[in-house]
């Protein structure tokens, strides 16, 4: 597989990010792309508003609530949520958010990338990281390769 796109590969050289729709459920996407971050070696804070602890990890309610910095925001919410994460990305000063899609409309909201481009936010939508976090798995490469068809990862 050929190496990541440019935004891609910029928005996975940060060292900790946020991942804003993981749940008590593990076997959510959301779920998924966190601990493939955290094995990957990245540190990954989930966010949920109605989790105090996912996967034995302390779960924070929103950005506001995450100690120190935020390299980037992976948005696997439902895009009702995705303009209420745009917004406290620009407050927190996180310049980077990923819109998590696969098939459907996943996490993307047209209002929220929009509001992200606005705000100057460097905006990754479709796709996933483990896309793109080594190793990648047959499942994710096919994926990727299948995607990239239609348009629906970023680069």
């Amino acid at each position: 597989m050929k190496e990541s796109p440019e935004p891609v590969a910029a928005f996975l050289g940060g060292q900790r990010f946020a991942v804003a729709g993981v749940s008590r459920d593990p076997r959510q996407s959301a779920n998924a792309i966190f601990r493939k971050l955290r094995a990957s070696g990245y540190e990954v804070a989930p966010v949920n508003p109605a989790a105090s602890e996912v996967e034995g990890v302390a779960c924070y309610p929103d950005l506001a609530s995450v100690p120190g910095e935020i390299d980037g925001v992976i948005v696997a919410a439902p895009p009702s949520a995705a303009s209420a994460l745009v917004a406290q990305c620009a407050a927190r000063g996180v310049r980077r958010i990923w819109f998590h899609r696969a098939f459907g409309t996943g996490s993307v909201a047209d209002e929220a990338v929009a509001e992200a481009r606005a705000r100057g936010l460097e905006v990754l939508v479709g796709g996933c990281p483990l896309m793109y976090c080594a190793p990648v798995d047959p499942f994710h490469r096919c994926m990727r390769w299948w995607l990239a068809r239609s348009g629906r990862v970023p680069g």
